[in-house]
């Protein structure tokens, strides 16, 4: 989450109000920790983001993984194998509207994004108590 879902979904949100185009390269590109002004920043930024999004979902399901509280990721609950393909879904969708370069395509395809991440959150991670995160 912290490593690619977190940092991915930024980048394509961080388009909905700022034209990767417009965005300066940083002064050294090749060691920008800022996606956006990296080497590979401005819309390939965006399109690797969420390109990112769509290949983690695949670790999302490997056996074996952990949630921050060390409970093991609920890989026979049906709701999270839907909640991974809504994922999946929607960084296609965003990687489409990045290949466009068109900030309108983004907005539209950052709402399925919102959603799928929200459905996640609210059942698997929105718990006043980190124990109960991944029941």
């Amino acid at each position: 989450m912290r490593g690619i879902l977190y940092p991915a979904s930024n980048v394509v949100f961080a388009a909905q109000s700022d034209n990767p185009a417009d965005i300066k390269p940083a002064d050294q590109p090749s060691t920008s920790p800022a996606l956006l002004t990296s080497t590979y920043g401005q819309w390939q930024a965006v399109e690797n983001s969420a390109l990112a999004l769509v290949e983690s979902a695949n670790l999302l399901l490997l056996p074996g993984r952990k949630c921050s509280n060390g409970l093991p990721v609920p890989l026979r609950n049906p709701d999270w194998t839907k909640f991974v393909q809504e994922l999946r879904a929607a960084g296609l969708e965003a990687y489409k509207a990045a290949q466009s370069k068109n900030t309108d395509n983004i907005l539209t395809a950052a709402e399925p994004l919102t959603n799928a991440c929200s459905h996640c959150h609210e059942k698997y991670r929105e718990k006043p108590n980190l124990a109960d995160r991944c029941k």
